[in-house]
């Protein structure tokens, strides 16, 4: 199926959430220092879990593979820092995953620190001429190695997107760069300060999946990165495409409605409309690890709220800890309540700081005690506002509802698998229903675990 250009649409329900992005959006990134030691979990993507490949006391350089990935939905993990590997043990994510780790203990020298290491992520030249000498099944298998996931949070292995389906063929690359949850500025400074990798990984997706158009989509409260996009991509052909500011905007669905006026069907993929998404940090790792065969190591990440001192946005390594990551930012404020991994509306709170970034993580979120709404929940008086509100039009107060009797059947016939737990519904709730944690309760039941 192919799409052709229109106009841009609105997506069904959605929110306006404060967007507080002032806090962290002036900020340039900065070089995190070389931790001590990282704890690289071995599953921080959607699909199946890594194997570690290293054992106790092995040295390994930066960027060495330390987990295999054998399924084609995995992706493979590596060293973010040149160390010692440590004993073999085990993490809890802030999803309440817990899941095995290698832990490295960093080297005094590391081949790249500071400004040398911004240099080597994101500097130098990034040709936008003379892509076509890489095939695309070289891109695809690029990607793979590199353990590419969606760095917009979803944790999509990356060279399962861009492995073309020859009975689905793609019409149009949407480059999401609207990074719609308050707070976080990771993809703003990385389309202000680095955007030609990002203009080179999107060219080179478009080869992998043999797509006619690139649109790339950012939200209309980010003039400067729009125009540094546009500056990057003159002569390339790539449409920079500004929409109007609305959460969740960046949800690839709703960026098919925004963009291409076309629903993707429920349960389907924006592949069942001819369409691929991948986020801006993920192009600009793809463009890494094709041209200069670097896996994916470093990620850009905001620290942000009215909780921590200094806001800041930080390329650090995977596996870092948060308590390293607040620590560099000035710690947490005298009034700091509570801690997000990632946005507020679909960030997991922490329960303490001691855990590793992931892959999928581009935020730290400090909320402030007058920031976080202390609200007893109450009878839902069906108002509907959680029905108006949802993007996808589900029914969330059903959801909820079946998680909280366990039927099974009845969150099935809601379509709660459909839920891409963005947290409109919560956000107005006048009820203070916790309706995101129970659809994920429920989630896993439908699943049987």
């Amino acid at each position: 199926m192919t799409i052709s250009g229109v106009r841009e649409a609105r997506f069904p329900g959605g929110v306006h959430p404060p967007e507080r992005k002032i806090l962290a959006a002036d900020a340039p990134i900065e070089v995190l220092p070389t931790p001590d030691a990282v704890r690289i979990p071995l599953w921080q993507h959607l699909g199946a879990p890594c194997e570690p490949v290293v054992k106790p006391r092995t040295e390994v350089a930066l960027g060495d593979v330390v987990g295999d990935a054998k399924a084609f939905v995995s992706a493979p993990v590596h060293a973010s820092v040149a160390g010692s590997v440590g004993r073999a043990s085990v993490a809890t994510l802030p999803n309440g995953r817990h899941v095995p780790v290698v832990t490295i203990q960093a080297a005094a020298e590391q081949p790249w620190t500071g400004d040398a290491l911004w240099e080597e992520t994101f500097g130098g030249e990034w040709p936008t001429d003379g892509l076509d000498r890489y095939e695309a099944q070289e891109i695809v298998e690029a990607a793979r190695r590199a353990g590419l996931v969606g760095l917009g949070g979803a944790a999509f292995p990356t060279h399962v997107k861009l492995t073309r389906n020859e009975k689905k063929p793609i019409d149009r690359l949407l480059v999401n760069g609207c990074e719609c949850e308050p707070y976080l500025t990771a993809d703003h400074r990385l389309m202000l300060e680095a955007p030609e990798p990002v203009i080179a990984g999107a060219l080179l997706a478009q080869r992998a999946t043999g797509a006619r158009q690139i649109t790339i989509c950012v939200e209309d409260n980010k003039p400067q990165a729009i125009e540094s996009l546009r500056a990057a991509a003159a002569g390339t052909g790539i449409e920079i495409r500004a929409l109007k500011t609305k959460y969740p905007q960046g949800g690839e669905k709703q960026l098919a409605v925004a963009v291409l006026g076309v629903e993707v069907p429920t349960g389907g993929l924006p592949l069942d409309i001819g369409a691929v998404v991948i986020n801006v940090g993920t192009a600009a790792a793809l463009a890494r690890a094709v041209i200069r065969g670097a896996p994916l190591t470093h990620r850009i990440v905001a620290v942000s709220g009215a909780g921590i001192h200094q806001p800041k946005n930080l390329l650090a390594p995977i596996g870092v800890s948060y308590r390293e990551l607040v620590d560099f930012c000035g710690g947490l404020a005298s009034d700091a309540a509570r801690v997000v991994a990632g946005g507020p509306m679909m960030g997991f709170t922490l329960g303490g700081l001691d855990v590793p970034l992931t892959k999928g993580t581009s935020g730290v979120t400090v909320l402030s005690r007058r920031e976080v709404r202390k609200a007893s929940e109450t009878a839902c008086v069906r108002c509907g506002r959680c029905v108006d509100a949802c993007p996808l039009r589900l029914v969330p107060t059903r959801l909820g509802l079946a998680s909280r009797v366990g039927d099974a059947e009845l969150a099935k016939r809601y379509h709660i698998s459909a839920c891409i737990e963005c947290g409109c519904c919560a956000y107005v709730c006048p009820a203070s229903i916790p309706l995101v944690q129970l659809i994920r309760v429920g989630k896993l039941m439908v699943q049987g675990k």
